[in-house]
């Protein structure tokens, strides 16, 4: 399992096979059923996970108890609350699995310890940092400026991967509308 991770480092970093393995070494697989949460709103978040197997959804409950999904992390996404893991500071996201799952965990102070070692650590972290900022950035201005069903659209044709994994309400808290829109879309789809 550690060689989906190997894989992965590669495919962005130059690394030498003895610092893969050293900095590999250093994350912990863990195992988990779907529901249970790896991380919940009011923790801090001690770690960074590589999704090995399953789905996990990032999300933040608001005050009338709906969930808004920030992202889905799937086999090789990375997953985390990054605020809370940098600053230390109690996490406003919940991260739980929707499927059983399987995720490699690194903890905060190994991930620091790689930075400092090995700059092939913090290149690939700066990369991956850099791509995720990029994806947020379009998702708010889709989100502003496009209407709700290319939205949709948009979304099953970026993650096909995905989208058949999760239920109408998991891609409506994703996409900010209701369960019975993306009912009304998929059926229309079907009609034509």
């Amino acid at each position: 399992m550690i060689e989906s991770l190997k894989k992965h480092i590669r495919e962005y970093v130059d690394i030498s096979e003895e610092k893969l393995d050293k900095y590999c070494s250093a994350f912990r697989l863990q195992k988990m059923k779907k529901k249970d949460f790896l991380l919940k709103e009011g923790d801090i978040c001690q770690f960074e996970g590589f999704v090995v197997k399953g789905c996990f959804k990032v999300f933040h409950t608001d005050h009338h108890g709906a969930e808004q999904i920030l992202y889905f992390g799937i086999e090789n996404w990375w997953v985390s609350d990054i605020d809370s893991f940098i600053n230390q500071i109690p996490s406003k996201l919940n991260i739980q699995a929707i499927e059983d799952s399987e995720i490699f965990l690194i903890p905060k102070e190994e991930k620091e310890r790689f930075y400092f070692e090995m700059p092939e650590v913090e290149r690939l972290m700066r990369l991956k940092f850099q791509m995720s900022i990029i994806a947020l950035q379009r998702r708010i201005i889709d989100n502003l400026s496009k209407p709700s069903e290319e939205r949709y659209l948009d979304f099953l044709k970026e993650y096909p991967q995905t989208a058949h994994r999760l239920t109408n309400i998991q891609i409506a808290a994703y996409l900010g509308v209701t369960p019975e829109f993306i009912s009304r879309i998929r059926r229309k789809i079907v009609k034509s």
